[in-house]
């Protein structure tokens, strides 16, 4: 049987998801919530987005699932959408707020 994969792998690939809007990643935005890796490969996801009604929600939500399913071991991706709390600039890692005064964000 198959190592299942670290969190710390999934979210380094979840790196590689952008909201267009706003030039940085999902994870140093901090919309990421849980993200959990069950027996046999199967990985849950709770995320938000930094606004309830984004159009570009399945986009984000499909790239996630792609990104992680490249991950060794990952057979099965579900991501699913929360809205509680509601995200906030103050969820951001530091790399995030650096990366969003590079492009002229005061965070």
């Amino acid at each position: 049987m198959s190592e299942l994969p670290s969190k710390e792998a999934l979210l380094e690939a979840l790196k590689v998801v952008k909201d267009p809007e706003i030039p940085v990643n999902v994870v140093d935005l901090g919309l990421i919530y849980r993200l959990e890796v069950k027996e046999g490969g199967e990985v849950d996801i709770d995320m938000t987005l930094t606004s309830m009604g984004c159009p570009v929600q399945d986009m984000i939500q499909a790239d996630a699932e792609l990104a992680c399913v490249q991950v060794e071991g990952v057979k099965k991706v579900n991501v699913e959408f929360v809205w509680s709390p509601p995200w906030s600039p103050a969820k951001m890692s530091e790399d995030g707020k650096k990366q969003m005064r590079m492009f002229g964000f005061n965070f």
